[in-house]
């Protein structure tokens, strides 16, 4: 019994303070008079919150974000945010996390559109590669076939230098034979050329 009379004591204190809000699909008077016999004097839709200053079984007197006062029905109010509201907040946020993903996309297309323009800079760049490696593969098989050219011929003498040497034998030999020919000459005509 104690615990009820205190629980009926401690409820408008514990009511002072709670936060509720028109339910789903509700327009609802705030009338001036506590029986809310009067002529509502502001509508409140759906969703809309409030302060409940007192409340009690029938009636409650209420303060609006905007500081204006009044009583209303307590039956229509809740504790809890209604669907409505709900709603409306999720979609508040996921639009506004659109134009967030939106934003952080358009920031990086710049970004993406550089690394793909890099990406086919690389590629470019190792199909040179590639060649290169090809063209030095090719020079590599030469450079080893002119080394095995060298030590095959290392002892040889260069095709120049012979026909060079052929050549200034020829005609020293030929100058010689003139030489001798000429001192036989004279030496069988006493030392007189007679030619």
């Amino acid at each position: 019994m104690r615990l009820t009379i205190a629980v009926f004591v401690l409820a408008p204190l514990i009511a002072a303070a709670e936060t509720a809000y028109v339910t789903d699909n509700l327009r609802l008077g705030l009338h001036a008079a506590e029986d809310t016999g009067d002529r509502a004097f502001r509508y409140l839709e759906s969703g809309q919150a409030m302060e409940v200053l007192v409340r009690d079984r029938n009636y409650a007197k209420v303060r609006l974000p905007d500081g204006a006062e009044g009583w209303v029905k307590a039956a229509y109010l809740v504790d809890d945010k209604p669907a409505k509201l709900i709603v409306a907040e999720t979609m508040a946020q996921r639009d506004a996390l659109a134009g967030e993903l939106e934003s952080a996309k358009r920031s990086f297309a710049e970004p993406a559109a550089a690394i793909d323009r890099l990406q086919g800079e690389v590629g470019g760049l190792t199909a040179q590669l590639e060649a290169a490696e090809g063209r030095i593969a090719v020079l590599e098989a030469e450079n080893a076939s002119i080394r095995g050219m060298q030590e095959q011929y290392r002892g040889s003498v260069p095709i120049k230098w012979v026909g060079g040497a052929i050549v200034l034998c020829l005609v020293v030999g030929f100058l010689c034979g003139l030489w001798w020919a000429d001192r036989q000459s004279r030496r069988r005509h006493g030392g007189v050329r007679i030619y």
